[in-house]
């Protein structure tokens, strides 16, 4: 009996070891199940009233107010591009043939549901003996020119459908150097068309020389980009990060690589404007050219104008002229609005109608006076003076 003992111990103590562990071991497994304690005072809510975290937009964090990424902007503003083909006679023969004949292309952009269409004046301006418009949805419909400018390049084409999509206008006067800038055309034809190409705003109020019918004129005031711009492109809307139009496409430097140029929307605007008014624009008319201050180095380093614009031409008999105005004056003001560059001129003159009265604040022979003068009605094309 004595030798039993040690065994009966050794028997005892396995017994109660492995009791307590099984008994530590459920505790743990029991507890994993159960809410933790909450401290006194405060109050708990059942599992079904427990509020449910909101799902976060990861993909918006981090980005500044109002912009959005390429693929949400074109998604939005692709619609309204459109492809324009012209039928143009070939002013390089003499004779009258349809082996005279040849097709241009370009683009353009819908800024009215019912049918009004903003493209260059180099795309669908000039004589021209069919226009075939090609919406998004791969629809032709046939067009017709309305108004075009050679000066500016712009023009705006007409089809007899409703219920477009219109883009929306932004505001070419904010513009920061460095901020997104998106294109749309047909690049090199409608087979590659609504190519979108993006980069940034490289420069503001750039001039560019170009010969036109009436001499050398200046393309004032123009964005200067780094998106792609290619034949065919032209007439297509410039966007901002917001899907907005900002500027038309114009033109591009042959020399070099990313140096695209698009005329601002805010020019075009009042002319839009007019048209979705009152079915027509009648041009108003000033009588005059002036350069700014980015121009003069170009037209006559000597001269130096430290806001305003420099009156360089002025049409015999026009409004201007009537006024008093002359050559070498500088206009600081149109109707209390301050004018720095001949874009912001046409913008203030083609806001009104012929036979509006503008007042101007004019500098001439040193001497700051105010000038009124009634507005005529443009009624030759391609006239470099507004």
């Amino acid at each position: 009996m004595r030798r039993s003992r040690p065994v009966l111990t050794s028997i005892i103590t396995s017994v109660l070891t492995f009791l307590l562990l099984t008994f530590l071991t459920l505790g743990y497994i029991g507890t994993r199940g159960q809410n933790p304690s909450t401290p006194r005072g405060e109050a708990t809510q059942p599992p079904a009233q427990q509020q449910v975290p909101q799902p976060q937009q990861i993909a918006a964090e981090g980005q500044a107010p109002g912009t959005t990424n390429v693929t949400n902007v074109v998604s939005q503003s692709v619609h309204p591009v459109v492809g324009i083909a012209v039928l143009k006679p070939d002013g390089n023969s003499i004779f009258k043939s349809q082996a005279d004949e040849k097709w241009g292309l370009g683009s353009g952009i819908i800024v009215d549901s019912n049918g009004y269409i903003l493209t260059n004046h180099h795309v669908a301006g000039g004589k021209n003996k069919k226009i075939i418009v090609t919406l998004s949805g791969g629809q032709n419909l046939d067009g017709t020119t309305l108004w075009a400018d050679p000066v500016i390049d712009l023009a705006v084409v007409k089809v007899n459908v409703t219920g477009l999509p219109a883009s929306k206008l932004g505001d070419s006067n904010s513009l920061k150097v460095g901020e997104p800038a998106i294109a749309i055309g047909n690049p090199l034809g409608l087979q590659f068309q609504r190519t979108v190409t993006s980069g940034i705003i490289s420069a503001l109020n750039r001039t560019i020389q170009i010969d036109t019918e009436q001499g050398t004129n200046f393309m004032e005031d123009l964005i200067q980009t780094d998106a792609s711009i290619n034949p065919g492109n032209s007439g297509g809307p410039l966007l901002n990060s917001r899907g907005e139009v900002i500027g038309i496409n114009t033109i591009k430097v042959a020399s070099a690589e990313a140096i695209g140029f698009a005329i601002p929307i805010n020019l075009a605007k009042p002319i839009v404007n007019s048209f979705i008014k009152k079915g027509t624009f009648d041009e108003p008319y000033l009588g005059l050219f002036a350069y700014d201050k980015e121009v003069m180095p170009y037209v006559d380093p000597t001269l130096n104008i430290d806001g305003g614009v420099y009156v360089a031409r002025l049409d015999a008999g026009s409004p201007a002229a009537a006024s008093g105005i002359k050559v070498g004056d500088v206009i600081k003001k149109v109707d209390d609005v301050n004018v720095q560059t001949m874009v912001d001129l046409r913008t203030q003159v083609y806001s009104k109608n012929p036979n509006d009265k503008v007042t101007l604040i004019v500098v001439s022979d040193g001497n700051e006076k105010q000038v009124t003068t009634t507005l005529g009605k443009k009624v030759r094309v391609g006239m470099v003076t507004r």
